[in-house]
């Protein structure tokens, strides 16, 4: 039996590992201890942190694993580079997980490459005078702390008196000694999947965000295909340019045999890169995959760490076309600090109705959503048109109580 090596236990990786055990692999998950729902899901636990390289190369060793992965997190993405380098499995190699874990490194490589993003500086916490480095930037800013992810230690600054927060903000959450500002591109905020194996972009999915307007932007839901929020319907020279960008981006940062998130500001028609990451997205964006394409994506993801030569063709064509199917998600979030009293579903069965799930049961204690990882839960819909799975996505939210005091 083939082993797999799964770095973390969170929500974002149950499916992962749910979908390698249906695949007959053995399962092997890797996280520091915790409430983690993957943790019993796991054929084998090791409670290891999934960024100390040399205790998970140790682990893949002993293993002898075929295959390592993960899903919905930048944290690992460094170690799997490395593993990947060290022991010739497939995946993304060290020094492109370096970048893609790295916003600075990442930035100066889209500067170097010719790709449209953002203006930006690179800020020493230690520096006292500071803001001279940046007093060419213009207003809105954003405060980027540089290793972070879930939107940790980011902050959206519109005056100088914001400086302090948002560079403590950015300090709290590093490990370096220095961070990023960069302007804030004011425009539709989106992003995009794709894969890339043996150095083809295998597809690319823009898909639309809901965004959480909190010290910065935070995803808390997404939809495809991609519409803007302000501009409607988005032209095919608009996709191409989005292709265009998302495809520079990746010969900059050298990514192969992994999948992308990728995210975007759109501005005047225009597409600016924010980041790429190495790895499938958050927030329900494998199975925003999935359904668009009407195949298993953590299943393809596993087969190409195993080494596998994988098709990512839409699974069917009707008259020559394929059969692609919008869909749409919200997570649910708490308004406040507190405990779940109790929490109700009240859909009736629908086939529309993908999955409503519940992170946390009555009696846990939950926080006031401000990043990705306050989540409680998630819903997912699909339908014939767009409209009719956003549609459903906001009945099915109605039917969806959650007393938390």
């Amino acid at each position: 039996m083939k082993k797999i090596l799964i770095l973390g236990a969170g929500v974002y990786q149950v499916p992962l590992i749910k979908t390698a055990k249906r695949l007959g692999l053995y399962t092997i998950v890797c996280s520091i201890p915790g409430n983690y729902p993957g943790f019993k899901e796991a054929d084998k636990v090791v409670y290891e942190n999934t960024v100390d390289y040399e205790a998970i190369l140790k682990v893949a060793k002993e293993e002898n694993i075929s295959g390592i992965v993960t899903a919905g997190t930048d944290v690992a993405v460094i170690t799997i580079g490395k593993v990947c380098d060290e022991l010739g499995l497939r995946g993304l190699s060290a020094a492109a997980a370096e970048i893609a874990s790295n916003k600075l490194k990442m930035k100066s490589r889209y500067e170097e490459y010719g790709v449209r993003t953002a203006r930006f500086r690179k800020v020493a916490l230690a520096d006292e005078h500071y803001q001279d480095k940046f007093s060419d930037l213009e207003f809105p800013l954003i405060f980027k702390s540089v290793d972070s992810s879930g939107s940790r230690g980011i902050t959206r600054v519109d005056s100088p008196a914001d400086f302090e927060k948002a560079r403590n903000n950015a300090a709290e959450n590093t490990h370096a000694d220095h961070f990023i500002v960069e302007e804030f591109i004011e425009g539709d905020e989106f992003g995009a999947q794709a894969f890339v194996q043996d150095g083809k972009v295998e597809f690319i999915l823009p898909h639309g965000d809901y965004v959480f307007k909190g010290d910065t932007g935070v995803p808390i839901g997404h939809y495809a295909p991609f519409e803007s929020l302000t501009q409607g319907h988005v032209s095919e020279e608009c996709l191409a340019d989005i292709r265009e960008q998302l495809e520079k981006a990746i010969a900059a940062m050298s990514l192969d045999n992994c999948a992308i998130n990728a995210d975007f500001i759109m501005k005047d028609n225009k597409t600016f890169v924010l980041e790429l990451g190495g790895r499938s997205g958050a927030t329900c964006l494998a199975e925003l995959v999935s359904i668009y394409y009407g195949y298993d994506y953590y299943e393809k993801i596993i087969r190409v760490a195993l080494g596998e030569k994988v098709s990512f063709e839409p699974a069917e064509y009707r008259n020559g076309k394929p059969v692609l199917t919008p869909n749409a998600s919200m997570l649910l979030s708490s308004d406040r600090d507190g405990i779940i009293v109790t929490q109700e579903d009240r859909n009736p069965e629908n086939p529309n109705i993908v999955e409503v799930q519940f992170d946390c049961a009555p009696g846990d204690e939950v926080h006031a959503f401000r990043v990705g990882p306050h989540r409680i839960g998630h819903v997912i819909t699909k339908g014939e048109t767009l409209e009719a799975a956003t549609a459903e996505l906001h009945r099915a939210l109605e039917n969806i109580t959650i007393n938390v005091k």
